[in-house]
């Protein structure tokens, strides 16, 4: 299952933000961006419940991440 993870962060964090979502196995690519959302994330994972726990767990977790909007790729 794949997903595209749109992140607001707090102010002046996007590019740490970024690093630390690069560590999440399941987080492909992820990268600060120029207005809303702050960051753009490519995440993969075998299924749906995968899919939530890597963005509940431990997307929203990372430090100066204030909300997520995930849109999941339609195969």
């Amino acid at each position: 299952m794949k997903a595209y993870v749109l992140i607001n962060v707090r102010a002046g964090t996007a590019r740490a933000v970024c690093r630390q979502l690069q560590r999440i196995k399941e987080v492909k690519s992820a990268y600060p961006c120029w207005g809303r959302p702050d960051v753009f994330a490519f995440v993969e994972a075998k299924n749906e419940k995968a899919l939530a726990e890597s963005v509940l767990e431990q997307i929203q977790t990372v430090d100066g991440v204030k909300s997520t909007d995930t849109h999941i790729v339609i195969d």
